[in-house]
């Protein structure tokens, strides 16, 4: 390995939105391109709910690869307070689905389906905990009361550690963290507990999105948080710890949507993920830990074998990344930091 060219095992996204029609046939190429697998999030309108749900969008997926690419979706369910126990089961026995999706209701990006009452989902985590099948988390409370920005650290008092206290042996991903205090409890818990973290929250802080004007592009749920927390961020995610591992949480949404008096939420990362890892880990010095993130760690939580082929990164001139990525759907902003970016994927 030297500075300037380094080679990892193909990387898998462990949370990645790829919505449906016009918009995923023109965004899946770019997941594609640089990841191997990706958890496929479920948040459609209607949401994916049932095992049978999952297979269709994965059809629908599976016809939107580009010819020739072996890229591969791994299916989630979206957890309702109506969800059946036994689908989740015979659809996780199946292979089909490798996860469950937990969206406090109203949290995020089309999540009015999601829970409200976590007794009434009682079984279906029950099951989840005897059968390995992950719940995946967006966490943060809803209640008015709460501050935006305290939303993620309330969840983990309030609904997170109850839950997993309650529910021994369930695999739980917190998805997305963005606080000091999640990546502290993420670090201190067993080997049933894990962390995503994504290149916005790695790279940007709320000054970022605020100072000087409103960045809409940079707005995404869970919110940037103060400059405090993004080093301890960088710091889980470059330590080598096995419970930190990449889910960029990529999210496009149509450049006028974003760009309105009610914008959405998300960061369109997927074009520029791996190069803006890369720039991350470098100025950490901590290239030799970038493939254990973005390749070794996420497969081992979830059971699934490591990628055989490779990609490489080169360091160089500053990264040329477009304005947007074309789609059937209207042009999706890409996700640019506001500073130069060095590596590209060769």
């Amino acid at each position: 390995m030297t500075q300037d060219r380094l080679t990892l095992k193909r990387p898998d996204d462990w949370h990645l939105h790829l919505r449906d029609g016009a918009m995923m046939e023109g965004v899946l190429p770019h997941s594609a391109e640089h990841f191997a697998r990706a958890i496929i999030m479920p948040n459609l309108v209607p949401p994916v709910v049932t095992g049978n749900d999952a297979a269709a969008y994965r059809d629908r997926i599976l016809a939107a690869r580009p010819e020739g690419s072996a890229f591969e979706p791994l299916m989630t369910l979206y957890l309702t307070e109506a969800t059946d126990p036994e689908d989740v089961r015979a659809a996780a026995a199946s292979g089909l689905v490798k996860a469950v999706k937990l969206y406090p209701a109203g949290a995020t990006t089309n999540s009015a389906s999601g829970v409200r009452d976590f007794d009434k989902v009682r079984g279906v985590l029950e099951v989840m905990a005897e059968i390995g099948l992950p719940l995946c988390v967006h966490g943060e409370v809803t209640r008015p009361e709460i501050d935006i920005f305290d939303r993620e650290a309330v969840f983990i008092d309030e609904v997170l550690d109850p839950l997993r206290r309650a529910t021994p042996g369930l695999r739980v991903v917190m998805e997305h963290i963005t606080t000091a205090e999640a990546a502290a409890y993420a670090a201190a818990g067993d080997e049933t507990l894990a962390a995503t973290i994504t290149v916005q929250h790695l790279m940007l802080d709320r000054n970022d999105m605020l100072v000087g004007g409103i960045r809409p592009h940079f707005y995404c749920l869970p919110i940037l948080k103060r400059g405090s927390h993004r080093p301890k961020l960088v710091e889980a995610a470059t330590s080598g710890n096995p419970r930190f591992f990449l889910g960029t949480d990529s999210a496009p949404h149509a450049t006028d949507t974003k760009e309105n008096a009610c914008g959405c939420a998300g960061c369109f990362t997927a074009p520029v993920a791996m190069a803006c890892l890369a720039q991350v880990f470098d100025e950490a010095g901590a290239l030799d830990k970038l493939e254990g993130f973005t390749s070794r760690f996420g497969p081992a939580f979830y059971g699934l074998p490591e990628n055989e082929d490779e990609i490489t990164l080169v360091k160089g001139a500053a990264l040329e990344i477009p304005d947007a990525v074309e789609t059937g759907a209207g042009p999706v902003t890409v996700f640019n930091p506001g500073r130069p970016v060095q590596w590209r994927v060769a």
